[in-house]
């Protein structure tokens, strides 16, 4: 019987840096994933590392700003390959987030907010540094050191790391097997051949987002996890538009609030995409897909006024943002850890906190208490018969039905 010290579950971002931090301080660990690396909300993440901006548009250093602050100097420097774990191989699609903002008095003020108390602040752009796409805009133009990346390659990137500790599980396969005093000792999965295989393990932790919910009654049938709720989501629908669009990056600000966020990428045709987030995305929620596309599109055409959206191509996704609940069921300022004996259950909240997440969970590994065995690679030999995970593929590459708006938008119908 294979023997760990850490069993995953959940192959996004919260689970594949862990895996990497745990793996460096030399515990044995294994990654199981029930569908595809970074399902879910990884892969559906505009991928901006965020450094608190939209945490202090209304002037307030909160916990949530003071947790993030720190983490684009940590990210950046994995990203060039001068710390673990090496992101060097993961795609930048930009250095930088345009911040510009609206003609709103509060919009101004957000503005202002927006600096108070950052390690990374706007930049005022002088004129001719402004690009195209924004030169109607009202004030000055910001930039941001808020890097954004592929999530796609990120996790291509971190699972390439570990190509024998990565497993794909069936999830009416799974098995949790506890001794007599209810502590976890093992996972039980099938094979390639349908064998079931027992991985006995110290510890087992939980990073699967919205999958959270049904593996910790699955692993703690008998707890009060049965009987209260542990987890919430808060849904998002983002929009999706394709054409001939500049590469580009940005918040755009109205009041304490991001108006639209936009981040691009090019799909597999070779054609820039955009995802459009921030208040779009939230209040895109109680829409259908046509009503959230043109929302998106008045809303586009009101905040970037050198855009042209003839001819584009639009389409929509949804995803729920799953989280450790809270009282008021706003999002957790922190990233959040809940701990049962050995079984460890976790939530980032957001892309940019998964090194913080790591390094708490690896913290508490040492209180269990367990001891990191890892003084060879001999355990893994064990694992071969195993199913390996593809890794998910980006939203707009997955999207069907895209729709054209045949009718421009005027500015006077988009205010």
């Amino acid at each position: 019987m294979p023997n760990v010290d850490l069993i995953i579950f959940g192959g996004g971002i919260a689970g594949l840096w862990t895996m990497h931090e745990a793996s460096r301080r030399g515990y044995r660990c294994l990654l199981l994933e029930a569908f595809a690396l970074g399902s879910g909300q990884t892969v559906a993440s505009q991928g901006i590392i965020h450094g608190g901006l939209k945490y202090t548009l209304q002037g307030m250093m909160t916990g949530s700003a003071r947790r993030i602050r720190e983490m684009p100097s940590i990210w950046r420097k994995s990203l060039a390959g001068e710390q673990l774990p090496d992101l060097s191989q993961t795609e930048i699609r930009s250095n930088n987030c345009y911040l510009w903002r609206t003609e709103s008095l509060s919009s101004r003020l957000g503005m202002f907010g927006a600096k108070m108390g950052l390690q990374v602040v706007p930049e005022n752009l002088a004129p001719e540094e402004v690009p195209d796409i924004l030169s109607g805009c009202p004030g000055s133009i910001g930039r941001m050191d808020e890097q954004v990346i592929s999530p796609y390659s990120l996790i291509r990137n971190m699972a390439n790391a570990f190509p024998d500790q990565i497993f794909q599980y069936e999830p009416e396969n799974l098995k949790f097997i506890h001794d007599q005093s209810g502590n976890l000792t093992a996972v039980q999965i099938q094979d390639r051949e349908g064998t079931p295989i027992s991985i006995q393990t110290a510890a087992v932790l939980l990073t699967a987002g919205s999958g959270n919910e049904t593996l910790l009654k699955q692993a703690n049938p008998d707890s009060a996890v049965q009987k209260s709720s542990l987890m919430q989501k808060r849904p998002l629908h983002m929009a999706l538009v394709r054409g001939t669009l500049p590469p580009f990056n940005g918040h755009c600000v109205d009041g304490a609030k991001t108006r639209v966020t936009i981040t691009s990428d090019i799909d597999c045709q070779g054609r820039t995409v955009w995802q459009i987030g921030g208040q779009v995305a939230e209040t895109g929620v109680s829409m259908n897909r046509r009503e959230l596309i043109e929302h998106a599109a008045r809303e586009l055409a009101a905040s970037v006024p050198g855009i042209d959206l003839n001819g584009l191509e639009w389409n929509s996704y949804t995803v729920d943002r799953a989280e450790g609940s809270t009282k008021s069921g706003q999002r957790p300022e922190t990233p959040q850890i809940l701990q049962a004996g050995n079984l460890l259950t976790a939530w980032p909240t957001k892309l940019a906190l998964a090194p913080q997440l790591a390094e708490e969970i690896c913290e508490r590994l040492s209180d269990i208490p367990m001891s990191p065995t890892a003084l060879d690679d001999s355990w893994k030999s064990e694992l071969t018969r195993l199913p390996r995970p593809q890794i998910a593929l980006p939203p707009w590459e997955t999207a069907v039905d895209w729709v054209r708006l045949d009718e421009p938008f005027s500015q006077r119908e988009a205010a």
